[in-house]
This record gives structure tokens, C-alpha cells and sequence, in this order.
């Protein structure tokens, strides 16, 4: 772990325009909720953004650090930095119940278990709180034999080295004698994609049976359209599944473009399950001008096994914002996009200017002479000019990484920005309510 990782340095993004100083706590929620852990991203090397996480969260109150989890797990989505932070929060609140708690609530997959353990164990291995026991033991009796067998994998730490160490006691007969099987690693084998194909069975109909059962979920779904189209599934199972949207909630908006590219002949279903999404949230009221980054560093991959970039994720975003809306990029220049919906709109927006610069502040000075009554910019924040006020008195600055420093916060003083953090649909309905707090106010 590297702890002196907080010398005194300018406060300036990355690329020189002036940020503000941030606290410990919004440091903290800057780095976590746009972060997909280890993953390196275009100005910071993922180590270096998961030793600030750690060493941020060590800083703060544990009930911070806890509903931070919570948040990022249960809106945003992400899994492995919650996990980050529950390792943090074991730390910093060890003794108290509210260790526990964030552990059975934020563990939600079973495979997070053991990886929750590898994470605490990664600078050597240490004994439990009891705490800790406590959360696992609790969490561990979520999870049903389908879900223990799908994430019982070979690994530093197995499903039955976490039922070992925590002495979970089974609630009825039926429960001890499937952690029997855990213990003994007999789950029968789980009927998933990935059992059936290392089987040697027939992909089509494998996937065919799947589908028809009701037995994929929605990411699996996405992820293996390319394979289902090599394989000849019949085409009603796979538009009916994808439309369908059974498990979607988990699913983060850019996945469905990574899943089009992939899949081009899914595209038309794919473009409508996405349009979906703006549908599940009321319209916003008034004119929002949506203005999106796509300079050079926003060409970065979200991960080292994705082609999608941070470009994406934010393309993406803007193309399911709901009401009377125009869209703007800016790079070197402010470029006017037309206002598309789902996967025309992610391709107007990325094709719409040579990334390049990242001129926000000029950007804003433009854009603010545009009538309107909502402003969002989407971006990775690391400005090359200083950045002004917005004109509306609806301004978000929605930050879709996780570099040290940002230019969206207000200093203290009549700052207009309200800054959120995250690439996931979860920031509309913040904005949403955020807005009808502003109403009640008045």
C-alpha cells in the first residue's frame, strides 16, 4: 500500500485549468464511483487510484465510508470498489455492528464473498473481526445452491474457506446440508452457458434451451450475442430475451453498445431496450443542453478487456437524457450534434469532432450564450482552461473518471455546479431528485 501519495501539489487538473481543493470525503466519492478497480485509466494507473480509495477511506467516518458502499453497489452498480471500501470499513469500524450490516448488504453475488476476503488479505493474510464473521455469515445465507454452485471456483479463497472461517450456522436441515455440499465441494454442477459449453454441448441448442427457460441473465445475454449469431439461434428467443430486460436493472447503459458492436444484426433490439431507459424516469422540464466531452483522454478503455472507452460511457449517458434536448461535444471546438436517441446518438456525438484538447472552459463561455433552462456536461473534468460559472441554475458537471482533481465543485462561494460522480443512469435520477428538492425549497 502506498500512503504518501498526498504531497502537496498545485491544485490544477491534469491538464492545467484550476480545480478546487476537495475534502477527504469528496475525494473519496470522486475515486470510487466511477471506478471499475485495478482498471488504468488515461492520466492515473489503476494501483494508484486503488491505494487513494484506501487511503481516503481510512480518513473519513466509518458511516461514510458504509453508505458510500451501499451506494455504489446498490445504485451505481459497481462491485468491486465497494468491496475496496467494505475493506476500509473493517478497518476503521471494527467492533461496531455497523461493519456487519455494510457486509450482508453490500455483498450481493456469492462470488463477492471470497472476493471480498482476497481483497482484505492482498498485503498478507489477518485474522478476522468478529465483525466481520458476523456480515459474511449473514451475507453467506443469501445465497441459494444455484448461486453457491455458479461461484464456487478454484481460487486463494474458496466459498468453503469463507464458510469455514466465519461458522455460519444454517437457519433449517435443508441449509446444512447444502453448505455440506459447499464444504465438500459437491454442488451439483449449475445449469449455466458456461457448464453446458465446457460439456461439450451443442452451443445452439444450449443457448436455445437457456433462453427459452428463462435461465440467462440480462448481461450474459449481452455478452454472448456475437456467439448466439455464429451459432444460429433462432432470432424471435434472443429479440424476445433482450427486449424482455429480465435483470436489466444491473446491467450499466454502455453495455448495450459494447453488445450492438459486437452483434451488429441485434442492433434494432438492442437500440430499444437501451431507449427503455429513458422511459423509467419522469421527463425533465425545460430546455437541457447536454454538452459532452470527447477530447483525446476520453478515448481511454473503460478496461483492459473492453473496447469501449470513457467516450462511450458518456455518449452513451447523453443519449438516454429524457425531455427537450440538445447536444453539444467539445474538444478543441463546440460542435452541435443532433439530438438522437439510444445508438444513433452515441454515433453522432463520437463522430462529431476530432478528439483532441479539452477546451471546457471556452466550451461553457459558449455554450452558456444558448437559451436554456438545463445545462449537463459529461466529462472526465481535466479542463485546459479555467472553467466558469454556468449560466442556468440547473448545472451538473457529471464526472466519468476518477482522476485526482476536477474543475465541477463549487468553492464556497456562488458556484453554480452541482457535481456528480459516476457513469450510470443512477445520475438522472439524482438529478431528478436533486430538482424536486430545490422545488419543495421554494
Amino acid at each position: 500500500m502506498r500512503f504518501n501519495i498526498f504531497a502537496k501539489r498545485p491544485d490544477v487538473t491534469f491538464e492545467g485549468a484550476p480545480a478546487i481543493k476537495l475534502n477527504a470525503e469528496q475525494s473519496l466519492r470522486r475515486s470510487v464511483l466511477s471506478c471499475l478497480l485495478w482498471e488504468d485509466e488515461f492520466y492515473e494507473d489503476g494501483l494508484a487510484i486503488a491505494d487513494r480509495i484506501a487511503a481516503l477511506a481510512a480518513e473519513v467516518a466509518p458511516q461514510v465510508v458504509a453508505d458510500l458502499a451501499i451506494e455504489a453497489r446498490e445504485r451505481f452498480n459497481l462491485r468491486h470498489a465497494p468491496l475496496m471500501l467494505l475493506c476500509a470499513l473493517a478497518r476503521t469500524g471494527s467492533g461496531t455492528s455497523l461493519v456487519s450490516e455494510t457486509i450482508a448488504r453490500v455483498i450481493q453475488r456469492a462470488d463477492e464473498l471470497s472476493e471480498f476476503l482476497s481483497l482484505y488479505w492482498r498485503h498478507g493474510r489477518k485474522p478476522l473481526s468478529k465483525q466481520m464473521k458476523k456480515g459474511l455469515a449473514t451475507a453467506f445465507g443469501k445465497f441459494d445452491a444455484y448461486q453457491l454452485a455458479k461461484y464456487d471456483r478454484d481460487g486463494p479463497v474458496k466459498l468453503r474457506d469463507v464458510l469455514f472461517l466465519v461458522h455460519a450456522k444454517p437457519k433449517d436441515e435443508a441449509q446444512a446440508a447444502l453448505w455440506k455440499q459447499v464444504a465438500e465441494r459437491s454442488l451439483p454442477s449449475p445449469d449455466t452457458w458456461e457448464v453446458a459449453l465446457s460439456g461439450g454441448a451443442d452451443k445452439k441448442a444450449s443457448f436455445e434451451r437457456l433462453l427459452a427457460e428463462r435461465k440467462l441473465g440480462y448481461l450474459a445475454l449481452l455478452r454472448n450475442l456475437r456467439n448466439m449469431d455464429q451459432a444460429g439461434i433462432d432470432e424471435a428467443l434472443v429479440k424476445d430475451a433482450i427486449l424482455a430486460r429480465r435483470g436489466a436493472e444491473r446491467v450499466l447503459p454502455f453495455r448495450y453498445v459494447a453488445a450492438a458492436r459486437a452483434a451488429p444484426r441485434f442492433e434494432p433490439w438492442l437500440d430499444q431496450a437501451l431507449a427503455e431507459t429513458v422511459l423509467e424516469g419522469p421527463v425533465f422540464e425545460g430546455r437541457t443542453l447536454v454538452l459532452v466531452d470527447v477530447s483525446g483522454s476520453m478515448d481511454w478503455k473503460l478496461s483492459a478487456r473492453s473496447d469501449l472507452t470513457r467516450m462511450d460511457a458518456a455518449a452513451t449517458l447523453a443519449s438516454i437524457i429524457p425531455g427537450e434536448v440538445r447536444v453539444f461535444t467539445f474538444s478543441q471546438e463546440v460542435v452541435e450534434v443532433p439530438p438522437r436517441r439510444g445508438m444513433a446518438g452515441v454515433d453522432a456525438v463520437i463522430r462529431s469532432q476530432a478528439h483532441r484538447g479539452t477546451l471546457l472552459g471556452a466550451a461553457i463561455k459558449r455554450i452558456n450564450g444558448v437559451p436554456h433552462d438545463r445545462l449537463i456536461v459529461i466529462t472526465d473534468e481535466q479542463s485546459a482552461d479555467k472553467v466558469p460559472d454556468p449560466k442556468a441554475s440547473k448545472a451538473y458537471m457529471v464526472n466519468v473518471a476518477s482522476a485526482r482533481n476536477g474543475v465541477g465543485y463549487s468553492d464556497g462561494s456562488a458556484s453554480r455546479w452541482t457535481h456528480i460522480d459516476g457513469f450510470s443512469e443512477a445520475v438522472l435520477g439524482f438529478m431528478r431528485e436533486h430538482e424536486q428538492l430545490m422545488s419543495e425549497a421554494r
